[in-house]
């Protein structure tokens, strides 16, 4: 039996959910065995790179020109990713993002459950969102308390990230998965996942804008030359 490190790097897990759906994928084909070369080259990723975080996560490993297992390394990877495990969640901040992340149903897929939601807002309070009762922040602690929430989404303005972070806190809160465009002050024990959407945006706008340039260029470079004209 093959030993799993006790530590993987970041890039290896942030790789770990497409190769969840990309194996998954062919579980629902009916496919029994998949290796890494296959993998990689689906994947557009290093052969050795694939084999190696395959066997980081499964238990029984890859045989010689079989591969790996679809149905156990399907089962390690939801292991290791916490998908086998049903993780409750608080989500603080209905406006539109926060209704967008309550109305979405596949996070339950991924062991994540929104069990309740919070907001400022007196006007929604007692309200029911995609079947998620809206909470005042006053009852934040007792719930998370009683219910021993560990997880915190964070959908707030910047102006107020970081005061519901440390209410979240204060509430025993482990892990929070922040929307809000700004960055959060947390003690060391405290993971965050920063979601920063303006970012993101940024990163796609100057890509097409780049690739619109190289077109741009390519095209002039191509150009017949058709003669001075007369």
């Amino acid at each position: 039996m093959q030993n799993k490190p006790a530590i993987l790097s970041i890039q290896t897990i942030k790789r770990m959910p497409s190769y969840y759906n990309y194996i998954k994928g062919l579980k629902e084909q009916g496919v029994t065995s998949v290796s890494a070369p296959v993998a990689a080259k689906h994947m557009g990723l290093s052969e050795v790179l694939v084999r190696k975080d395959f066997a980081a996560v499964s238990k029984t490993g890859g045989r010689p020109r079989m591969g790996f297992d679809t149905d156990e390394l399907l089962q390690s990877i939801e292991r290791f990713l916490g998908y086998d495990n049903q993780n409750d969640a608080i989500l603080v901040g209905v406006g539109s993002l926060g209704m967008a992340l309550l109305s979405y149903n596949g996070f339950e897929e991924y062991g994540l459950k929104i069990t309740a939601a919070f907001d400022a807002d007196e006007a929604k309070i007692g309200e029911m969102a995609f079947g998620k009762t809206v909470f005042p922040l006053s009852k934040l602690q007792d719930l998370c308390a009683r219910l021993h929430i560990k997880i915190g989404i964070i959908c707030v303005p910047a102006a107020a990230a970081q005061a519901v972070c440390d209410l979240l806190v204060e509430s025993g809160i482990l892990a929070i998965w922040n929307f809000a465009p700004t960055s959060l002050v947390v003690p060391k024990h405290i993971i965050v996942q920063q979601e920063n959407l303006a970012i993101s945006l940024s990163l796609i706008s100057n890509h097409l804008s780049a690739n619109r340039q190289e077109m741009q260029t390519d095209e002039a470079e191509h150009e017949p030359y058709l003669g001075e004209a007369l």
